[in-house]
């Protein structure tokens, strides 16, 4: 995610290392580099011309000529100039009403269905929310079939009827039935075209009138840059919708249309979509996205990710296991799922500072724990228990069981009694520190 304009931007930077202070020349070559970073990203040409002659204006203001680091002061007003692009801070979705009811538009391809699955399993996780699904795609062939998989994958109900065509007595009885039931959130999956035409937009705006939804969110394909802002702003014109979600951001290394479209359109980006699982949405945090784009990572989001996945429960008696060197293999096959589910490996990286960039032309697979799982899942509940006792038949049965080769299971047994041992010691003397100072009463 936005990998090749957090590049370019470090080189544009570098034009102030070793000077003394921040002059007109200085910024004035900085801010040239930078527009040919945002346009090469595809930020639209008055987006980027007006982003950098408000960063010019302020860092050539009198606060910041006698700066001593010009460097790390133009990070900070260029860190202040994404995030206000962006939007400044996060925008809640409005879940008020009996049921609150979210209307989800957008084009055919952009990810729209799926969304609306993701969303579902959010707001149930997250808040606690009863949700239902109503499928009023009665367009595009195999919409509601797509959607009744995607929301038994979630564990959500989905409310259609076989047969009718007209997505605005489908909504109504949707409504009613989410009321009935008790749903406190129902979901509307709308239909797409190719393009924006005049029967797409003739149908949903009655569909917006007719069942006044409490909010109404535009999904977007992050990966058609500009397209994807100009797709926005005929919606907008039409629709007059409440926030944007971008997907596919796991693809765009470039991060045009997040730049863009709060500038051009006027609406918040609301979510942000990376990957196929369920677990793949989150907020869209101006302040932390500025935070990566300009390398720093962000912590604050991975712990939040990790909060979400490691209860305190399960974490507490984890702790005890390896403070007695306890620690099991069938442990570690567990702690890998909940990793997993987290996300793609390589963007949880990136949120860690300095990382990102480190890991920038490393390849990671998504099945990279693949035959890791395969060799645990080999072996009895015993061996997992007691990896000890894996002599080299057991490792050779091992090996044929899981399709792997002896050299791959020795080199996890090696590497899963060494991390054993670390881990133990990183426990073992947290606790001695915790204990200095103690006296006995």
């Amino acid at each position: 995610m936005f990998e090749n304009l957090s590049e370019r931007l470090e080189r544009s930077f570098k034009i102030l290392k070793g000077e003394g202070k921040i002059t007109e020349i200085n910024v004035a070559e900085t801010v040239k580099d930078v527009r040919k970073a945002l346009l090469d990203a595809d930020v639209s040409y008055k987006v980027a011309k007006e982003f950098c002659d408000r960063v010019k204006e302020k860092a050539i203001g009198s606060n910041v000529l006698t700066a001593v680091n010009p460097r790390q002061m133009m990070v900070k007003i260029m860190h202040d100039e994404l995030a206000s692009f962006m939007g400044s801070q996060a925008q809640e979705i409005n879940l008020k009403g009996n049921p609150a009811v979210i209307l989800v538009a957008g084009l055919n391809g952009s990810g729209k269905t799926t969304f609306c699955a993701k969303l579902a399993k959010n707001i149930k996780s997250k808040r606690g929310m009863k949700v239902m699904l109503a499928a009023c795609d009665t367009f595009r062939p195999a919409a509601i079939e797509q959607l009744k998989v995607l929301a038994q994958a979630v564990e959500v109900p989905v409310y259609t009827e076989e047969g009718e065509k007209d997505p605005i007595k489908i909504a109504r009885s949707a409504i009613a039935q989410a009321k009935s039931q008790g749903f406190a959130v129902l979901i509307i999956d709308t239909a797409g075209r190719l393009a924006v035409d005049k029967e797409l937009m003739d149908e949903i705006s009655a569909l917006h009138k007719a069942v006044s939804p409490s909010e109404t969110l535009f999904v977007v394909d992050a990966m058609t840059g500009q397209d994807a802002v100009e797709t926005a702003k005929a919606f907008n014109e039409s629709l007059d919708f409440d926030g944007v979600v971008l997907t596919k951001m796991d693809g765009d290394t470039r991060g045009g249309a997040a730049l863009s479209i709060k500038a051009v359109v006027g609406k918040p980006i609301k979510f942000i979509s990376s990957g196929e699982k369920p677990e793949a949405l989150d907020v869209f945090h101006p302040e932390r996205i500025a935070d990566r784009i300009l390398g720093m990572g962000d912590v604050v989001s991975l712990v939040e990710k990790a909060q979400e996945q490691f209860d305190e429960k399960q974490a507490r008696e984890l702790k005890k296991k390896l403070a007695k060197n306890q620690f099991t293999l069938w442990d570690f096959y567990q702690q890998i799922q909940q990793v997993k589910k987290m996300g793609d490996i390589k963007d949880l990286a990136g949120m860690i500072p300095g990382v990102g960039k480190a890991m920038k032309d490393v390849d990671i697979p998504d099945d990279a724990f693949k035959s890791t799982e395969a060799i645990i899942l080999s072996m009895t509940p015993e061996e997992r228990e007691h990896p000890e006792m894996i002599n080299g038949s057991r490792r050779k049965r091992i090996a044929d069981g899981s399709g792997t080769t002896l050299p791959e299971v020795n080199r996890l047994l090696k590497q899963f009694e060494g991390t054993r041992k670390l881990m133990k010691g990183a426990v073992t003397g947290n606790l001695m520190q915790q204990m200095k100072g103690f006296r006995p009463r």
